[in-house]
Parts: C-alpha cells; structure tokens; sequence
C-alpha cells in the first residue's frame, strides 16, 4: 500500500481534495494512506514561529531548520517495523521537473513524505540533511508547495492497481509513450454542425486504433516536439 505522509502549515488545504474521484475511491479501498501534519506543531517556539528572515538579507522569510527536521524525523519513526523507510521529498521550483515516467519511479518508493515549501523557502541546512529527492511541476513560481502535492499525489494514486476502473484508461493517456492523446468524441454525432469522424462509427477497430495513433503523431509533432523527439 503506497504511504504519503505531508507536512505543510496549511493542512485545511487539503480536506476537500480527498473528498472527491479516483482520490476518494483509493482512499476507501484502502489501496493508499494519507497522512496530513502540520509543521507548526513541531516548532519550539510558544507562537508556533516556523520562518525568520534569510542570513545575508533578501525579501521574504525562509523555513527554520527545526521545526521541519523534528517533522521529518517524527514521521520516520513512526515507520513499522519492516517498512520500507519514507523517501523524503521536497516540491520546490528547483526540482527536477515531474513527469509520467518520475511517476512511475516514484510508486516503486511505496513510502514518502512530501514537504510543502513556503516563502524564500527552506533553510539548505534541512535539503542537506533530510531530503532525498526535489521535484518542480513546471517553470513557474506558486505560493507553495500545497498545490504541487496535490499534483504529485493524483498522478501516483491513479497508477496504483484498481485506482481507475479500467487499466486501459491509465496505459492509453497522454505522455505514456511519449505522445499525446487522440482526440475524444461522444454522442451525439452531429453538434453545431461539426461530425464525429467517419471512421470513429465504422465499428473497424483496426482502422480507428490506427486513426488514432495518426492523430496522436501529429498533435505531438506540432504541440510538443520535444516529446515527439524523444519518440523517434
């Protein structure tokens, strides 16, 4: 059973995301574990202080070592005996950036803990000693690393077997084979005057995998050619 445990100082962030979906449906399953800490219970500081101001100056404030050590090294021994120890992970801008291939090398971790950035960010001190692995979800900058986590838990938890009702869903998405997905129809046939594509109602199965896998070519040649560079 995969073991997410996260440490933020927003842990409310989070109680809708797990009421709802494939997160929910895990969850009742028992198929993975979620728990939410909160890193201000682990300062010694009597107004649950957890930044201060970067050395050197700067704008904005930076995590204290010594709250999100003593978080990190609380939840490790809590690990049960023959547990694989958690790979502890911060979401952070300077991470490798996440894709479906780290997805699936992170299921392999089966425990881990996702630390939740905040401001300048965290004391260096603290990624020295604690984490194992940095991950970015994009080139770009957000309040947190609230959001991000999320985006790491609901790409690793639909992986997990029984997650998503069909395991075709999970092996036939965007980025599985480096190309994009084709594109979806429905009912009805007709809408505002635009078909659905002939060989989609053909009931040729043969001649729609084979529309689809041209679709996807061309869309990932001209939307994304570094993945389509990364298929040839």
């Amino acid at each position: 059973m995969l073991h997410i445990s996260i440490i933020t100082i927003f842990p409310d962030i989070f109680n809708d995301f797990f009421k709802h979906g494939i997160i929910r449906e895990a969850l009742a399953q028992s198929l993975c574990k979620v728990d939410i800490h909160n890193l201000r219970d682990f300062t010694s500081d009597k107004h649950k202080k957890v930044d201060d101001r970067p050395y050197g100056g700067g704008a904005g404030m930076v995590f204290m070592p010594q709250p999100l050590d003593d978080a990190i090294n609380h939840i490790r021994s809590k690990t049960a005996r023959g547990q694989v120890m958690p790979k502890t992970i911060l979401l952070t801008p300077k991470g490798q950036t996440l894709t479906q291939n780290l997805l699936y090398r992170m299921l392999e971790f089966e425990n881990m803990i996702l630390v939740c950035g905040r401001y300048e960010g965290v004391d260096q001190r603290v990624i020295d000693l604690d984490i194992d692995m940095e991950i970015s979800i994009g080139d770009y900058v957000l309040s947190g690393g609230e959001v991000p986590a999320m985006v790491v838990m609901d790409g690793l938890i639909r992986l997990l077997p029984g997650a998503v009702g069909k395991k075709e869903s999970v092996e036939q998405e965007s980025f599985q084979t480096n190309l994009l997905d084709y594109p979806q129809y429905t009912r009805p046939p007709v809408f505002r005057g635009l078909k659905v594509p002939e060989v989609l109602l053909s009931g040729n199965h043969q001649e729609i995998k084979a529309w689809r896998n041209i679709q996807s070519i061309n869309l990932t040649r001209n939307r994304r050619p570094d993945l389509f560079d990364k298929k040839s």
